[in-house]
């Protein structure tokens, strides 16, 4: 569909205001607590990751004399697909000359949110499908999970309890949001992914450290909203949420928290999002009268869990559901 005049109305005041209104978009931050491994441009569309399997301890004695049976090397392979993801709008050029929005600009940062929205929602939906999972208060499932039954400091203590059996180790740096894939350092922690609606109920949680709090504000991450035990929550509305997923058809809510090594992700190097602009005229023949600009997107990318015993799924209920 052509975004021409028939589709967006004229501003209409004498006045206009050429700054156009913030768009709201949710916090893109799945991403940025993974492992990243780019595939080389003309290669292969398949990533490997591998692990080495940990040595048992070596708690027997050595006997004078006589050499041990040793130990053998074990790894495990995960591999994933990295897939393109794409979209593009059309703008016609009678639009672009008869309005006073800077179409162009507002186009652009339209795209540039819906890409990272698009692979914020993709690299969720893997972590939530992990299996390891915890169920708030006496649930053992899904369905028996009540708006009452929600996220609490035991729950968030027996995760790490959990994530600390399994040897997870906790994180000590992530994707820096603003420039692509450079690492900060940070904190040891454990990350928990939460919405906005468990936030409000974490407030109430007297374990519960808002970020204004800490000692020290220099080490607040982008998103942060606070911690209880070992565990940073980091907040977006992208969070999962089963929609009626519950008893009574309470929504649950899916807050994951991970480790390091627990995920990864990969793109084509080179190649991991491209911004493409075919001008009026481009088309050739096509658009025979330079009607039709068009300005999109391209991103190649696939997330993966690396570790299920490295990252817990805790799903409960919230005042809200």
């Amino acid at each position: 569909m052509n975004n021409g005049v028939s589709n967006i109305a004229h501003a209409q005041n004498n006045f206009y205001d050429r700054v156009m209104l913030m768009r709201a978009v949710p916090a893109f931050i799945h991403t940025r607590y993974a492992q990243v491994r780019d595939i080389p441009t003309g290669n292969t569309n398949i990533v490997k990751f591998r692990r080495y399997t940990n040595l048992v301890a070596a708690t027997t004695p050595l006997v004078s004399g006589i050499t041990p049976l040793g130990s053998q090397l074990a790894v495990t392979d995960i591999t994933a697909t990295v897939a393109q993801y794409g979209d593009y709008v059309t703008v016609d050029d009678f639009f672009q000359l008869t309005t006073l929005d800077p179409v162009l600009t507002e186009t652009a940062e339209l795209l540039g949110d819906q890409a990272g929205d698009t692979l914020d929602q993709i690299t969720r939906d893997i972590l939530v499908a992990g299996t390891n999972v915890l169920y708030a208060s006496t649930a053992t499932q899904r369905t028996d999970i009540t708006a009452s039954m929600k996220l609490t400091a035991a729950e968030v203590k027996n995760a790490v309890r959990i994530l600390k059996n399994n040897k997870a180790r906790r994180i000590t740096s992530m994707i820096n949001p603003t420039t692509g894939i450079n690492t900060t350092p940070i904190n040891a922690s454990y990350i928990g992914f939460v919405h906005p609606d468990t936030t409000r109920d974490l407030k109430d949680v007297s374990d519960f450290v808002p970020v204004n709090k800490y000692p020290n504000q220099t080490s607040v991450m982008p998103d942060e909203v606070g911690a209880i035990d070992e565990v940073r929550f980091i907040e977006t509305p992208n969070a999962k949420e089963y929609v009626d997923g519950g008893s009574s058809n309470a929504d649950v809510y899916a807050t994951v928290i991970v480790g390091q090594n627990a995920y990864g992700i990969s793109r084509i190097a080179g190649n991991a999002m491209r911004n493409i602009i075919k001008p009026l005229g481009s088309a050739g023949s096509a658009d025979p009268l330079d009607q039709r600009a068009t300005s999109g997107w391209k991103a190649t990318f696939t997330a993966v869990r690396l570790n299920e015993s490295f990252m817990i799924r805790v799903e409960h209920g919230t005042s809200s559901s």
